[in-house]
């Protein structure tokens, strides 16, 4: 295909795209009819309910891809008619033209435009989870700070924090730390956490918010006493979160938080130094 029929048949899809007052974007099914070269609306219908139908397959929500709607058109003399009219996301586009005729030049270009689309926002939603991720994780080390820094302020020594933390991750666990690691392939000297999805990690910072605050309330004055309510705060999250189906034991670590911070952090230079191709 010929280079400046691409950017002919790019600036064409690009024109049609709308946002939402939130920025979402949007293409409108009879805006995009055209573009694939359906002269009716029928026909090209029935690619729409087969798409919906994949959308149906990939365990997609129909109605949040595929929005009817209805719009004023003019038929004449200044008179108007309303149409029946589907609002589409990037996705819902994507799966329609795996469904057209791929014969068509319009439509194999479509197939790897939204292709290409799609994958961008999969890339931008990684990125996004990976960055909540890395932030629970620097969330949870400020807070485990701040319960070293309460325990030493309180019972005039820190030295037993490790224990209290690692007594915290049997109780949400309901395996030792070290049982965990096994579990989870981790090597002994890595941080258990750094593995933990971003669920757990929250959890766990959770815990230990309540642990502050009870500590400093109830004026605990022991090692003891601060380690018996840390175990309390991390039992009662590991059974709120077994009621709704969540055995913490039984997630799938994540990849170690250190690399993605990295990886993150070189991202973001690159962006800097490169701000062209931001996407």
């Amino acid at each position: 295909m010929e280079s400046s029929l691409i950017q002919s048949l790019t600036e064409n899809f690009e024109s049609i795209v709308n946002k939402t007052s939130e920025g979402v974007e949007f293409w409108m099914a009879r805006d995009l009819q055209h573009l694939l070269e359906y002269k009716e609306w029928r026909n090209f219908n029935l690619v729409i309910n087969k798409a919906k139908t994949s959308c149906e397959v990939s365990l997609q929500k129909i109605e949040n891809h595929f929005v009817d709607v209805n719009k004023m058109v003019q038929i004449g003399s200044g008179a108007e008619k309303s149409i029946p009219d589907i609002m589409l996301t990037r996705y819902a586009c994507y799966l329609i033209t795996q469904n057209g005729d791929p014969r068509k030049e319009s439509i194999a270009f479509a197939q790897r435009y939204f292709a290409i689309q799609t994958r961008k926002a999969e890339l931008i939603e990684q990125k996004i989870l990976e960055h909540e991720r890395v932030q629970a994780k620097e969330k949870l080390k400020t807070t485990e700070k701040e319960l070293s820094q309460v325990i030493f302020e309180q019972t005039g020594g820190n030295e037993n924090f490790a224990l209290i933390r690692s007594k915290g991750d049997s109780s949400l666990f309901g395996k030792t730390t070290q049982q965990m690691k096994e579990k989870w392939g981790i090597n002994k000297n890595k941080p258990l956490a750094d593995f933990m999805p971003t669920l757990l990690l929250k959890a766990k910072d959770f815990a230990t918010e309540i642990t502050i605050h009870n500590a400093k309330q109830n004026n605990m004055k022991t090692e003891n006493q601060i380690s018996k309510e840390h175990i309390t705060n991390n039992s009662t999250i590991r059974q709120t979160l077994i009621s709704r189906g969540i055995r913490p034991e039984n997630l799938s670590p994540e990849e170690d938080i250190s690399k993605v911070s990295r990886r993150l952090k070189s991202d973001e230079k690159k962006n800097i130094k490169n701000p062209d191709k931001l996407k």
